[in-house]
């Protein structure tokens, strides 16, 4: 039947290496896939496509299925030309459905998300952007039981500011870093820099003989930036056992101890979005950029997840696909100006060359905030930095 429908398509004048616009299809590409088990979009779109962000240009949904949406094992995806354009199709491939009812009896756990859910799933639970203001503003612990320094599950802390009644479930936040948006360079660097995270733990130590000298670095950075929003983990739930102030919060689970200062909120996990498919930007912010690796020392590739510099405030929507750029270094041209030559000494500025920005991959937005948004890098030809440049896909 897929041969019919090719051969009808040529027939009708229409080549078939011309697709829609933008939309190409990937060398040796399948004619038919079963889904399998741990597939996401990405990896279906990318044995069709050859920009797997076009996802959505070619991808039908059965009508048999309530949520076109969601695919799953087991579903037969067959290419098939409608209109002189490719497009995937579940199961039938066009051909008319059998009638009767149909149901479908496997759990929407196991549909086939965007992004791998292991990858992501710590930063759509356990992680959240929050206002500095705000968090200082939190209930927070003022002490722990017994007098410890620290505390664990089965532990109980005591909160200040917490108005909720016993039985109400909450969970603990810790700070974990400060984003904030960098000028071109400080007078102290030589290195040109857009943007910046600043470990919380790393601003003032007034325990440092050169303290002063810290925070007078630290009072001229917060002047000269532009903050962006401060990340919080959540790091142990619990429940309230006694109101009051202090109340008496009961502590469930934990992933790490929980000290004096740790913020408390009423509530669970903040809601999170795993619905988007794999497409590009509606629009492109301005000097979007990656901010901060999040689980890497100074480089990260595919699978790892990074921090960008604009949020939804700026347009950025989950399952948006943006190209990840190098700025060009300028470097000195040494084979038309050597070392200790008269021209170089008298040509200084023209010495300097700006080579291009280097592709470095893809990424996709999976969780946003007002000014800040995580990404998932999704393949790569070089390690992700700090600085990258985000622009829409064309690679």
């Amino acid at each position: 039947m897929l041969k019919q429908i090719l051969a009808v398509a040529a027939g009708a004048g229409v080549a078939l290496g011309v697709l829609a616009a933008d939309v190409a299809l990937k060398d040796g590409h399948p004619d038919t896939y079963v889904v399998q088990k741990g597939d996401t979009l990405w990896d279906i779109a990318g044995k069709f496509l050859a920009k797997p962000w076009l996802w959505p240009e070619i991808w039908q949904g059965n009508p048999q299925v309530e949520n076109p949406h969601r695919i799953y094992p087991g579903d037969v995806l067959r290419l098939v030309w409608i209109d002189g354009k490719p497009r995937l199709v579940a199961g039938g491939g066009g051909e008319r459905p059998p009638s009767g009812p149909r149901i479908r009896a496997q759990p929407l756990s196991d549909a086939s998300t965007a992004v791998p859910l292991s990858k992501v799933r710590p930063f759509l639970e356990k992680v959240r952007i929050v206002d500095q203001a705000d968090y200082d503003a939190m209930p927070y612990v003022v002490a722990i039981e017994g007098g410890k320094l620290r505390a664990a599950p089965g532990n109980a802390v005591y909160v200040r500011g917490l108005d909720a009644a016993p039985g109400t479930r909450i969970v603990v936040l810790r700070a974990t870093n400060e984003y904030r948006e960098v000028p071109d360079s400080f007078p102290w660097e030589e290195a040109r820099r857009r943007v910046d995270a600043q470990p919380l733990d790393s601003m003032v130590d007034l325990d440092r003989p050169d303290w002063y000298w810290s925070w007078a670095l630290n009072w001229t950075f917060r002047r000269q930036t532009e903050y962006l929003g401060t990340e919080a983990m959540e790091i142990a739930d619990g429940e309230v056992l006694r109101d009051g102030d202090p109340a008496t919060v009961l502590l469930q689970s934990s992933e790490i101890e929980i000290r004096p200062g740790d913020r408390i909120v009423a509530g669970g996990t903040l809601p999170f979005d795993l619905t988007f498919s794999p497409r590009g930007p509606r629009s492109v912010p301005d000097n979007l950029r990656v901010v901060s690796l999040t689980r890497a020392f100074n480089a990260a590739g595919p699978g790892q997840v990074i921090a960008v510099s604009r949020g939804a405030q700026d347009g950025l929507e989950n399952g948006e696909v943006f190209s990840l750029f190098r700025p060009g270094e300028a470097v000195t041209d040494t084979v038309r100006y050597p070392d200790g030559s008269l021209s170089r000494t008298l040509a200084l500025e023209r010495t300097k060359v700006t080579l291009p920005d280097e592709f470095v991959g893809h990424v996709m937005v999976f969780r946003t905030f007002d000014r800040v948004a995580y990404a998932l890098v999704m393949d790569g030809r070089l390690p992700v930095q700090p600085g990258d440049i985000l622009r829409e896909p064309a690679n």
